[in-house]
């Protein structure tokens, strides 16, 4: 499985305009069976290389920075392709309403901090992505986190044991809302593994 795009693995935007719409369907398949809502917000996006590198060519189409953009896009989504023994989630927190978004961000500092996941008895602690604080010093969250969930090998067992439960969560105060992962998503991210 690949873990980092490479320069050579983008399409030049004159070529990724013809089978865009064609990716972006297949990705919204692929996507379907790596998502889990948590509370009534929190939704988790499972990445994978393919999630990521859509969403390079995306950053690349709209911005139209060209060449000259490419290392921005790779540095900032190569680190969410999911390596070896993890499982990286982009997490959104979902509220349409912009008063109730900001009210409901602003009690929810530190909730990156609070993410798990447990499988087999196993609790894993999620690890947020430490290319910037996703925390304000007022104590808001953003409405976009990324976590990483790193496993050990019984752990990784465990998770793609056939229909094993798994939950993830959150343990933060103002949002301790937790989800059994459903099947069909298990088994998609157990082939994340290697």
């Amino acid at each position: 499985m690949k873990r980092r795009i490479e320069p050579g693995d983008v399409l030049p935007d004159v070529e990724y305009v013809n089978v865009r719409a064609a990716k972006r369907r297949e990705l919204s398949q692929i996507k379907k069976l790596r998502r889990v809502d948590v509370g009534p917000f929190a939704m988790f996006a499972f990445e994978s290389w393919d999630t990521m590198w859509l969403q390079v060519q995306e950053m690349l189409h709209i911005e139209k920075g060209g060449p000259a953009q490419l290392p921005d896009e790779l540095a900032a989504y190569n680190p969410l392709i999911p390596q070896g023994r993890e499982l990286v989630a982009t997490v959104m927190f979902q509220i349409e309403d912009e008063v109730q978004r900001k009210a409901v961000l602003a009690q929810l500092g530190g909730v990156e901090e609070t993410a798990f996941m447990t499988v087999g008895g196993a609790r894993i602690a999620g690890v947020p992505e430490a290319d910037q604080d996703r925390t304000n010093a007022e104590g808001k969250a953003s409405s976009v986190q990324f976590i990483h969930f790193p496993f050990t090998p019984d752990q990784v067992a465990a998770f793609r044991a056939p229909g094993a439960q798994v939950v993830i969560g959150f343990g933060h105060p103002n949002y301790g809302h937790m989800a059994v992962m459903p099947e069909p998503v298990r088994a998609t991210l157990a082939g994340d593994f290697d």
